[in-house]
């Protein structure tokens, strides 16, 4: 999954150098946050936050197949 989300976002950016993804496990869900750079922020979360809602859906659909339960958490 995490590479799934450095794919998308650094497809996104302007700096894709600057896209870091954390991974950690608390129980039976995995969080990845990822961190981009002030400037890029807009771009990761799209207008009413549609780009992050659509790269939540994917990163869903991709865990569901594998039975794991991930969340993704834009952060800046």
């Amino acid at each position: 999954m995490k590479e799934l989300v450095e794919v998308i976002a650094k497809a996104l950016v302007d700096d894709p150098n600057s896209v870091v993804i954390n991974e950690r496990v608390e129980k039976k869900t995995t969080i990845l946050e990822v961190h981009v750079a002030d400037s890029d922020m807009g771009k990761v979360i799209g207008k009413q936050g549609r780009i992050a809602k659509a790269i939540r859906s994917v990163v869903k659909a991709a865990a569901a197949k594998e039975d794991k339960k991930v969340v993704v958490d834009i952060m800046d």
